[in-house]
């Protein structure tokens, strides 16, 4: 991949599932490159929600490059999940319009739980005699209709810790964006509340997210929950058999509470 006119630059791969970001090093400057980036890039950076796109370059061969700083960071730790400051980030993602409006430019459409229902049972055809995954999708069907909302914003998706970084300046950015919809924004806080902050702790956290714990919130957020951890077994059980078994008990956590609603 040639993308600069000199020979000072060296090119190697930054990692990630899809292999298309790289890291670009000469002896004074960092860049991180990506390989055919949504236009969606460069809301997120004027937002100030990933770091600053620098420019883009369409090559030769007609693939897009664009450049961001190289960030001399870290990614956060679980434990800081459960920060104000996770919060407002993500009530910043949450509430931005602009973010909406390009999505839709780019053709995304509205994320129903009827459509991830229906994806769902297409990947579940497999797994008809799994009780865990008959459960969960008994408690996804009887409760559908009622976590339908207007309410509908940007959600990043994989909200994992792994995603959220801190430069040198202490400045929080939300990276990865491949699997950004429009949906429920109880999608996002779903996956972190479950994952990282004790429940007991979930009013607290949401009143710095701006939001009050609501049993429609926690009906939504449950049912969101069951639906990703059946979206993340379904992709990781022809790939990695040890993650598919850590979201199938946790799948089986999911269920035994799913009476409650």
């Amino acid at each position: 991949m040639r993308v600069f006119d000199n020979e000072d630059w060296v090119i190697t791969s930054a990692g990630g599932v899809t292999g298309e970001a790289y890291l670009a090093q000469s002896e004074q400057k960092k860049l991180f490159l990506k390989r055919n980036s949504s236009p969606f890039l460069a809301v997120l950076s004027a937002e100030g929600i990933v770091p600053k796109l620098l420019w883009t370059k369409r090559l030769e061969n007609g693939d897009v490059i664009s450049a961001q700083r190289w960030l001399e960071g870290r990614e956060l730790k679980a434990h800081e999940m459960k920060s104000e400051r996770v919060a407002k980030l993500l009530k910043k993602i949450h509430q931005s319009e602009p973010l909406v409006f390009m999505l839709a430019r780019l053709g995304k459409e509205a994320v129903t739980p009827q459509h991830f229902l229906n994806n769902i049972m297409d990947k579940a055809v497999s797994f008809n005699d799994w009780v865990p995954i008959k459960q969960a999708l008994a408690f996804l069907t009887r409760t559908k209709e009622k976590v339908k909302t207007h309410y509908k914003r940007v959600c990043h998706s994989d909200i994992n810790h792994n995603n959220w970084l801190l430069d040198e300046d202490d400045q929080l950015y939300l990276v990865d964006w491949d699997q950004a919809i429009i949906a429920d924004p109880a999608l996002d806080l779903a996956l972190i509340l479950y994952w990282y902050i004790d429940e007991a702790d979930w009013e607290s956290w949401l009143k710095g997210y701006g939001w009050t714990l609501t049993p429609d919130l926690q009906l939504r957020m449950h049912w969101y929950m069951v639906a990703q951890t059946l979206i993340f077994f379904f992709y990781h059980y022809p790939r990695n058999k040890k993650e598919a078994e850590f979201y199938l008990n946790n799948l089986i956590h999911y269920n035994q509470h799913s009476s409650r609603f």
